[in-house]
């Protein structure tokens, strides 16, 4: 059995006059629009941008922002001379990428990473290489549309406020405390039986997806069911699956002849024995609460609750 993940502290919190180096892991950016006005909003926290923060959206490879060396340099790649190092690492967008630059062994620098959805890929990495300050949390490209009390929440974990308790729906009770891992289903499904999987023994780990169909979510679970990894939680999260019906080819069926979302999500967690939480406001619905990988938090089945639990 893999030795358990250590509850990783935080890196120094932000001050303004800090630089945000921003991060092109994954997908080509298709219009600048939105990422302008997330960087709006760091700018309005008094964090400087390092470099031209719109020479990323220019690159492209394929679908791709660019080869992979040059988004493994907005990963890695020193500051220029004279200048200070950035303290925020934000992710652009989602997509597609960020796995393939764990082919290279990157050593990612301290401070803090922003990102969600497939940047799961580089989350995951960190916390393999014993870093902290990975924030599960809104993109540059959605940033500008989260509601107030997201943009608020992270811009509280990342200048170092307390944050509140997030709520969701419990569907399994007890309490239980551990290292938290929030992370992209389809992504983090893609990183079982490599070294970019942090271990799971005795961790809290929320899952979210968008544009899966039930049945696609119910066999990612079951990977993870028969390879062992699921029985190794202490507490298991849902926050939330954007598009699930969308995605869902049997809709107009009986209901006999389907599975809904929570019936699969049930159905795949419960019998584990350990706390369930559901509904929980993280992921690519609006409303994706910021959250930091590593700490130490608790899930409480029974209120419905996440908590992150402070040194």
């Amino acid at each position: 059995m893999a030795a358990p993940l250590i509850p990783l502290p935080l890196p120094p919190a932000l001050r303004r006059g800090d630089r945000v180096r921003l991060v092109a892991a994954s997908s080509a950016l298709e219009e600048t629009t939105r990422l302008q006005a997330g960087l709006a909003i760091l700018e309005g926290w008094g964090l400087e941008l390092a470099g031209d923060p719109l020479a990323c959206g220019g690159r492209r490879w394929g679908y791709l922002a660019g080869r992979d060396p040059q988004r493994l340099a907005d990963l890695i790649a020193p500051e220029a001379a004279g200048e200070p190092q950035a303290s925020l690492l934000a992710c652009v967008r989602g997509g597609w990428g960020s796995a393939r630059l764990l082919e290279y062994g990157p050593q990612q620098p301290p401070g803090w990473l922003l990102g969600f959805s497939d940047v799961t890929s580089l989350l995951f990495d960190r916390l393999c290489q014993g870093q902290g300050g990975g924030v599960h949390g809104p993109m540059l490209t959605t940033l500008a549309a989260e509601p107030a009390w997201s943009q608020e929440r992270l811009h509280d974990l990342l200048f170092g406020a307390p944050l509140a308790d997030l709520e969701g729906v419990g569907w399994h009770g007890g309490v239980a405390e551990g290292p938290l891992l929030v992370a992209n289903l389809t992504v983090a499904t893609h990183l079982l039986g490599t070294p970019h999987l942090p271990p799971l023994d005795g961790a809290i780990l929320i899952f979210e997806d968008v544009g899966e169909a039930p049945y696609r979510l119910e066999r990612m679970l079951t990977h993870w069911r028969l390879s062992g990894a699921l029985q190794r939680l202490a507490g298991l999260g849902f926050g939330s699956f954007e598009g699930w019906q969308e995605a869902d080819g049997r809709a107009d069926q009986p209901p006999e002849s389907r599975f809904d979302l929570d019936q699969v999500l049930r159905e795949r967690s419960l019998d584990l024995g350990v706390p369930v939480v559901a509904h929980l406001p993280v992921g690519h619905h609006i409303g994706n609460a910021a959250l930091p990988l590593g700490v130490r938090a608790r899930l409480d089945g029974g209120r419905g609750r996440l908590s992150l639990l402070t040194p």
